[in-house]
């Protein structure tokens, strides 16, 4: 078994006097994704902010490809590409000049060259020159997953990302997490779509009340048993 390119450990974090996270603790493999269940409120998208780099955690460890994320916080931001819920984009700006502009933050080599050759892999080509303003919610949605991809990072993190996409934008996702994790990379998600969740991972955790409340592999597993478990994690 390989060495986990994430790492989480005894992660906790509050706002204010309500504690969010209450002691996490997560591996990433290099080639595995995984899936992240829970409520609304479970503290996922607190725990994506956290290892994207976005928030700062109040106690506990995170590394990335064996670096600590607070101590090594500016090489850490370049080994992960992030998919928010919201797909936060400059409207006013086109849709390659988006990826120009990030592709600069990130010092990426040839960056013309490699926004060209992703937007053409999720359908977006025909679009470079039309702002951002102009594209569907699904549009949006595949020029943020070709920004995630642009600095060719190694951990991708994705909140939701299926949101807005139609039945192709949904396949090209699950494509785009395949051939990421074929390629040695590491993914981890989260969704409200158990289905979806054990169609697209290798290892499934439930988030409930700031802990990870069930762990399993993928394989072979019934979502019957996992509704199951998400129902007790309720309760």
């Amino acid at each position: 078994m390989s060495h986990p390119y994430l790492e989480i450990s005894r992660l906790k974090k509050s706002y204010g006097l309500k504690p969010v996270l209450r002691g996490i603790d997560l591996a990433v493999e290099p080639g595995r994704r995984v899936a992240l269940l829970g409520a609304n409120g479970a503290g996922k998208t607190t725990l994506l902010r956290i290892l994207a780099g976005l928030a700062e955690p109040d106690a506990g460890q995170v590394c990335i490809g064996g670096l600590d994320i607070a101590r090594d916080a500016q090489q850490t931001r370049s080994l992960v590409g992030f998919v928010a819920h919201q797909p936060y984009l400059y409207d006013d700006l086109t849709v390659m000049e988006n990826l120009l502009f990030f592709g600069r933050m990130y010092a990426v080599k040839q960056r013309k060259e490699r926004a060209r050759m992703l937007l053409e892999r999720v359908g977006l080509a025909k679009r470079a020159h039309d702002r951002a303003s102009a594209l569907s919610r699904g549009q949006a949605q595949r020029l943020a997953l070709a920004r995630a991809l642009l600095h060719a990072p190694r951990l991708l993190l994705l909140d939701e990302p299926d949101t807005g996409l139609d039945e192709d934008g949904i396949a090209l996702l699950e494509a785009l997490l395949l051939e990421h994790t074929r390629d040695g990379g590491a993914v981890l998600f989260t969704t409200h779509q158990l289905e979806r969740a054990l169609q697209w991972s290798d290892h499934i955790g439930l988030l409930s009340g700031g802990r990870m409340a069930y762990q399993r592999e993928t394989r072979g597993l019934e979502p019957g048993s996992v509704r199951q478990a998400y129902q007790e994690a309720l309760r």
